[in-house]
């Protein structure tokens, strides 16, 4: 083990051990084996980053900087994420088991969300209030909400985290990240380049570890600000519980079990393709997996053997080799769930039409799978698997396959696709879900906010109001009358 690369934790600046000096090791998916170390965090590491974090705030090289030069500081980190975009792409593919196709695609993207809010930096503006009094100038303005905690997991770390510091930073918050403990070293590297970008000392810290030393500790803090939290329902509702102890402002974005409607007008090529994007994509490990595939009965058929056929051609394998589509799953126990939830489809007389193993090879593999499902009570399409499964349900008319999608208690993607315009705009508002892409999926951009509903969460990310999330108005009030107050015990 002292061989594996090893990575610290970046508190106030400093690289470091952590005051414990625990260090863990990090699976490589495709292998099974450990290829890296990492330091973790203790609750005085979360303490001394929460600390630097509020110190920061009051320091004028960061509080007293223009909104202009924030948004420079953001322009540098872009470049940087982009120059290093490969690097970072195979750290995060060998810790985590995502294509390197996508990592590093993903990743040389997610520079542009920088960019994005290194533009709005210098455009949160204030309003004068045309107010009731005419001795009175009322104006807001936006200040920064002040010490914010990231949590990110470990799919789509980089974008992920993109989407929460970007606009913390271009609002003039200071940042606590804390990477998963199951694949951190991607994030842990990625402090490389906040340092290099020149942000001052404590702005942003980076660390990882496991729920009780680290962030039981950071969500809970007093000096916590504001909590942006990415991952699991059952976590979600721990970090709310304890945002109970510091008021914090909070915004979840959780899992989902996204549908897909697919009509007997659509082209059947563009949802065979959508239906593949959504399942097996990210081999299938996507908070917006469209894991219900819900299919006009006239077309299911058809629609199989196409699915079927395309996914024939489907290369199961390393995930840096540029030839692979499906890759290995992040954690062996991901593929126990499945074959588990698999098991108990099948005795509720589910078709498994391909797939429905583990590969037999070394690592953490999952063979892709298409289940028909002989009714929406399948254990398919209620458990949010993360692996490369899809589920396909026939549904025989448009109010079923809409009552269909909202039969859930998530909310998070889904996908119409038909060729008729005004089934698009009716089926697509109808659909309780943040987002809905028509005749694609799994598209995303730094100007389109994101967010699920119900159980998939609550608040936004990307797009222009996610920056005003991570500030606070203020109401000024300026007396202009050249008299005193009149009584001083009346509220005016």
């Amino acid at each position: 083990m002292g061989n594996l690369p090893h990575f610290q934790l970046f508190i106030d600046g400093v690289w470091t051990e952590g005051s414990a000096s625990q260090v863990m090791t990090s699976q490589n998916p495709a292998t099974g084996q450990g290829w890296a170390t990492f330091a973790c965090a203790a609750p005085s590491d979360v303490e001394l980053a929460i600390a630097a974090a509020k110190r920061v705030l009051d320091d004028p090289e960061w509080r007293d900087m223009t909104q202009t030069q924030r948004g420079k500081l953001l322009y540098r980190l872009a470049d940087l994420v982009a120059e290093n975009a490969k690097r970072l792409g195979e750290l995060e593919t060998t810790d985590s088991g995502k294509l390197l196709a996508e990592t590093s695609a993903q990743t040389g993207y997610v520079a542009d969300y920088y960019r994005y809010y290194a533009g709005l930096a210098d455009k949160i503006e204030g309003t004068v209030l045309p107010i009731d009094k005419p001795d009175m100038h009322v104006f807001t303005s936006r200040e920064p909400i002040g010490v914010v905690a990231a949590i990110v997991p470990w799919n789509a770390q980089m974008f992920l985290t993109a989407t929460k510091l970007g606009p913390a930073l271009a609002a003039g918050c200071s940042v606590v990240l804390k990477a998963s403990e199951i694949a951190p070293a991607p994030m842990l590297e990625f402090a490389k380049l906040i340092e290099q970008a020149g942000f001052p000392s404590g702005v942003v810290s980076v660390i990882t570890g496991d729920a009780e030393n680290c962030a039981i500790p950071l969500t809970r803090h007093p000096d916590v600000d504001r909590i942006a939290f990415t991952g699991g329902p059952e976590t979600a509702r721990h970090v709310v519980r304890n945002s109970a102890e510091n008021f914090a402002v909070t915004s979840l974005e959780l899992g989902g079990k996204s549908p897909i409607l697919v009509f007997e007008d659509a082209d059947m090529d563009g949802a065979a393709n959508g239906l593949i994007a959504g399942n097996f994509g990210a081999s299938g490990q996507s908070c917006v997996a469209g894991t219900r595939g819900l299919v006009h009965r006239s077309i299911l058929g058809p629609l199989v053997e196409r699915i079927a056929e395309k996914a024939s051609a489907i290369r199961l394998g390393d995930p840096l080799q540029p030839e692979t589509h499906v890759g290995p799953l992040c954690t062996a126990a991901q593929v126990r769930k499945i074959e588990e939830t698999l098991s108990k489809a099948r005795g509720q007389g589910a078709t498994i039409h391909f797939g429905g193993n583990a590969a037999d090879r070394p690592g953490n593999y999952m063979n892709p799978t298409l289940v028909e499902c002989a009714s929406p009570a399948t254990e398919t399409l209620k458990i949010e698997m993360f692996g490369p499964v899809m589920s396909l349900l026939p549904f025989d008319t448009e109010e079923e396959a809409i009552a269909l999608a909202n039969s859930t208690p998530y909310g998070l993607g889904s996908g119409v696709f038909t060729q008729n315009l005004a089934r698009a705009h009716r089926v697509s508002k109808r659909v309780r879900a943040g987002i809905c892409w028509v005749n694609t999926y799994r598209a995303i951009s730094p100007i389109a906010p994101f967010g699920g509903f119900n159980q998939s969460g609550y608040g936004r990310e990307a797009g222009v109001e996610a920056i005003l999330d991570y500030t606070r108005t203020k109401t000024t009030w300026i007396s202009t009358a050249q008299e005193p107050m009149a009584n001083p015990f009346i509220m005016r």
